[in-house]
């Protein structure tokens, strides 16, 4: 070997080591970096002699971050229901709490049973009433929080549209860019990450899947077959929120909006081409979850009105006329049961704080004037109306006849089972995400690696530095001669 062979390869050598522990020093630098993909340097022989640097490379799985992808949009998803249906869950309250719904059918009953009991006695009067407008209350509270919960859910759509969107837009920008760098022979390897926990952002939102795209692009289309990006192109996903939800408001009666691909509309369910992660579970909980739950509280509702405008229990009441309870000050029509639970009111005429009197519990909310104040017949009336076995007339509260406190327990096991169900997804869910994220953090920086191999890197760079000294000697010892 020629002595200006031996030099080059020795340069060559100090080239290649140089740039090996400024990329491993890299590596150590931002081991906590979340999104940095551990660097390799990649060498080959080079011809006649030498080494060549041919790449500094992402070591990263690309199947592993597909599937962590995929099992943090599921995770998501499960997450949000399970969310929505502990909040209904807590809305309604544990038997036996104060303010719960059991607690409220539980006071108007006993209330009922006591004023019986008394009848000439005004107090006791005054807490059936009382009793009975906080039952109304407590419905309408329920209702309340599960329209509030479709209009956070409706924002929300709105938000993660948003986000997609510009993430989208960001992620063809860096497709751009990534094309340029890697054109002119630079380290794309930065920008590549960035893009990574882009992608790793939209992916929580929807589930996604990416393919390679000529010139180190990346195409991403979801699990529903929906194509986000190609290349530098992007799709424009499309929503419209609204101000304001009302139980009669639905995306299929037009009134909300549902998601359109460059204008043109989509399914908008958590299985259509879109579902399956955060925004599909929003949707889930706007369109389908709280519905559903707002119809086991309006059927509640509506069997409560019943139960007291029976002309068998008050033979005062008119034909048509309201009972006990009333559908925003009138008669309940079965036509309108939709958000019932919402607009339930105690009846003005004996609301004391709307001018009512509390007398007409016990003569009949149609008498003009007081009975007899020992007679207690309307009140056993009402209170054996509430305690009797009814079978409901609308809803999914079950086909048994049961008592109003029994529908009540009905329509809070049904919630519970429901959130335990949802809870057990989303726990399964949350344990395959954590089982990849830690394969994942297995393939990350190893500190104690890095650092042996950069200890190799001193050695290979002092031996090719010796090389180069032992040449600098013997060109002196020439020119010496």
């Amino acid at each position: 070997m020629s002595i200006s062979s031996a030099f080059n390869n020795a340069t060559s050598g100090l080239t290649a080591t140089s740039r090996m522990a400024e990329v491993v020093s890299s590596n150590i630098a931002n081991a906590l970096t979340d999104g940095y993909a551990r660097r390799e340097v990649g060498l080959s022989a080079r011809t006649g002699g030498g080494v060549s640097i041919d790449s500094v490379s992402r070591a990263v799985s690309e199947s592993l971050q597909q599937n962590l992808r995929l099992a943090g949009a599921a995770a998501g998803n499960a997450e949000t229901r399970t969310s929505f249906l502990q909040r209904f869950e807590d809305q309604l309250g544990t038997p036996g709490e104060s303010g719960s719904l059991s607690t409220a059918f539980s006071d108007l009953e006993t209330s009922l049973i006591a004023a019986s009991s008394q009848p000439d006695s005004t107090a006791r009067l005054t807490a059936v009433a009382t009793a009975a407008g906080t039952l109304a209350d407590k419905l309408n509270a329920v209702s309340a929080d599960l329209q509030h919960s479709r209009l956070e859910a409706d924002r929300s759509i709105a938000t993660q549209v948003d986000t997609l969107n510009a993430a989208l837009h960001q992620v063809a920008d860096l497709n751009r860019t990534i094309t340029g760098e890697l054109a002119n022979g630079r380290d794309a390897n930065g920008l590549i990450d960035t893009r990574q926990a882009l992608i790793a952002k939209i992916g929580e939102i929807v589930p996604l899947r990416s393919a390679p795209h000529q010139g180190g692009q990346v195409t991403l289309y979801t699990t529903g077959g929906a194509l986000l990006l190609d290349g530098t192109s992007t799709v424009e996903i499309g929503f419209t929120p609204v101000g304001a939800m009302t139980a009669d408001m639905t995306l299929a009666g037009g009134v909300l909006s549902g998601l359109t691909i460059n204008g043109q509309p989509i399914a908008s369910t958590d299985d259509g081409v879109l579902g399956g992660g955060t925004l599909g579970a929003t949707f889930a909980v706007r369109d389908t979850l709280a519905p559903a739950a707002q119809s086991q509280i309006d059927a509640l509702a509506r069997n409560l009105v019943e139960r007291f405008a029976d002309p068998g229990v008050d033979p005062t009441l008119a034909a048509g006329a309201a009972g006990l309870f009333t559908d925003a000050g009138t008669a309940f029509d079965a036509a309108n049961e939709a958000g019932l639970a919402g607009r339930l009111r105690l009846n003005a005429l004996v609301d004391p704080a709307a001018g009512g009197a509390v007398w007409r519990l016990r003569d009949g909310l149609g008498a003009t004037a007081q009975g007899p104040v020992g007679n207690a017949t309307l009140l056993n009336a009402l209170a054996d109306a509430l305690a009797q076995d009814v079978v409901p007339a609308s809803g999914a509260l079950g086909t048994a006849a049961r008592s109003a406190s029994g529908l009540a327990a009905e329509l809070l096991s049904q919630a519970s089972t429901a959130r335990q169900s949802a809870e057990l997804r989303s726990a399964s869910a949350a344990a395959q995400h954590d089982s990849l994220s830690e394969a994942a953090f297995s393939e990350g920086i190893d500190t104690d690696y890095e650092m042996q191999t950069l200890l190799q890197i001193e050695q290979s760079y002092a031996a090719n530095a010796r090389v180069i000294q032992a040449i600098d000697d013997m060109m002196q010892r020439i020119l010496e001669l």
